[in-house]
């Protein structure tokens, strides 16, 4: 039935595809509601389980069932279990917080070398999650590898908004956020060049600051960094299922109404996209094998979710997402048009083969609105799998190719003919780009600068971050 709907809700003459492809997602759903791999009676590894318990794993699951229920209702918001505490087990590569505002705090990591490169990293993580991901237990935290690989590290934690912030703008997260941010590293060190890192919507931002910046005539960055971050959306994935005029428009009253979109707007448009993992598989173990969910550190990050301001999310749904301005040439900043072929800093793009909320295809699409220095690199896993890349990973691989400044583009499907497949993990390739754009090591900078306005505010990760 699944084939026969696949290929029923294929773009026929005449039929725009967004309808076709939204069909065919709604078809798919509801067979899902009845696949005999989600009821016991039809499913020989319930059947087992219930002649193996005498049925207390149907007894185990109401229970699950009744606790998820009352959680969801509630809209309470799960704490972060004690065996994976935020600056102990999670977030745990040492540092401090040497500057606050109304929006972020920021984060500098304490060196793990003696000596260090002169050109810092800046790391902006998406506002749509906590900043942890990227600094996750100790063996797949990407923050800790690099401080190892002698880099100084900043990292923006955003503050986590409520109804009062309902106000703020993606302008606000541009100046308050990644400038600010630059200020601090520039006055604590002066001169020094900086290798920005934006992750998810934190790269999409990072790029038009980028853009501006350079239209500006602010040199301030070394390098640029985008991990699965798209800059162009007409490809944006089954999130654009989700998206049309009219569903914008409702997102907007709701989210002025409440002053922000909340938690279990988002993680349903997400765990609709892969129904099958998120949904089915886990209702299936938790309420009919009646097993307990075991946490494990990505799903402690995943479970500690943030809120959207009202206004920086209707600008991102409708100006980015929905009207795709950015590549289009009509995204302004400060009431003039920025442009991506403007950036004048070499780029290093990561996308991840089975990305559902970046595809790959849509992210590469960075080569072909910019004309700098450009690396591009293709790895396996999901959106945040993928990023999740540490040298020890037993099972991983990546495809790397690099276009000069000026270079001729190449479609996506010429570039993954073009370039073989590599066993392993592509945070050394990073290093190594980086270690190429950067001076020659240094001693480390002391953490903070109290004689510049500058003191150490509070241990990492800060108190942001643990805003539920």
């Amino acid at each position: 039935m699944q084939d026969w709907w696949r290929v029923a809700t294929e773009p026929l003459p005449g039929l725009r595809k967004p309808n076709a492809r939204r069909t065919g997602f709604m078809m798919r759903h509801w067979l899902d509601t009845v696949s005999p791999s989600n009821f016991p009676l039809s499913k020989p590894e319930i059947l087992g389980r219930i002649a193996a318990t005498g049925g207390r794993n149907l007894i185990e699951g109401a229970v699950h069932f009744m606790d998820d229920a009352r959680h969801i209702m509630a809209r309470e918001h799960r704490p972060v279990p004690p065996g994976f505490a935020l600056g102990k087990v999670l977030a745990a590569t040492p540092g401090a917080v040497i500057y606050r505002n109304h929006l972020m705090e920021l984060i500098q990591h304490g060196p793990s070398t003696g000596r260090v490169r002169p050109e810092p990293v800046l790391i902006v993580p998406a506002w749509i999650m906590k900043y942890y991901i990227l600094d996750l237990s100790p063996e797949s935290s990407l923050i800790r590898w690099l401080v190892a690989q002698g880099h100084t590290v900043f990292c923006i934690s955003w503050r986590n908004p409520t109804e009062t912030e309902a106000h703020w703008s993606m302008e606000d997260y541009r100046k308050d956020g990644i400038l600010q941010a630059l200020a601090v590293i520039n006055t604590l060190l002066p001169g020094a060049k900086v290798h920005a890192n934006g992750y998810c919507l934190g790269g999409t931002l990072l790029a038009i600051a980028a853009a501006t910046m350079t239209r500006d005539g602010d040199d301030r960055l070394a390098s640029s960094t985008l991990m699965v971050a798209q800059v162009d959306f007409a490809e944006a994935g089954e999130l654009l299922l989700f998206l049309d005029e009219s569903q914008v428009s409702f997102l907007e009253d709701m989210m002025w109404a409440k002053g922000f979109l909340d938690r279990p707007q988002m993680s349903g448009a997400f765990a609709a996209i892969r129904s099958e993992d998120l949904i089915w598989s886990r209702a299936t173990r938790r309420y009919f094998l009646g097993e307990a969910h075991l946490s494990t550190d990505m799903t402690v990050w995943v479970n500690d979710t943030t809120r959207m301001p009202a206004r920086m999310h209707a600008e991102y749904l409708r100006g980015v997402f929905l009207e795709n301005r950015i590549s289009a040439g009509r995204f302004a900043v400060e009431g003039r048009v920025i442009a991506l072929k403007d950036i004048e800093v070499p780029m290093f793009v990561v996308a991840t083969e089975t990305d559902h909320i970046a595809p790959w295809r849509s992210v590469y699409k960075t080569a072909l609105f910019t004309g700098y220095d450009l690396t591009f690199v293709l790895t396996k896993a999901g959106h945040n799998g993928g990023i999740l890349s540490p040298p020890d990973h037993p099972d991983r691989h990546y495809r790397l190719g690099h276009r000069p400044a000026g270079g001729h583009y190449i479609d996506p499907d010429g570039w993954l003919l073009r370039h073989r497949r590599q066993e392993g993990s592509w945070w050394p390739e990073w290093q190594v780009w980086l270690a190429r754009l950067s001076s020659a090591p240094v001693a480390p900078p002391p953490m903070g600068a109290p004689d510049r306005a500058l003191p150490v505010l509070t241990a990492a990760p800060g108190s942001y971050v643990l805003q539920a």
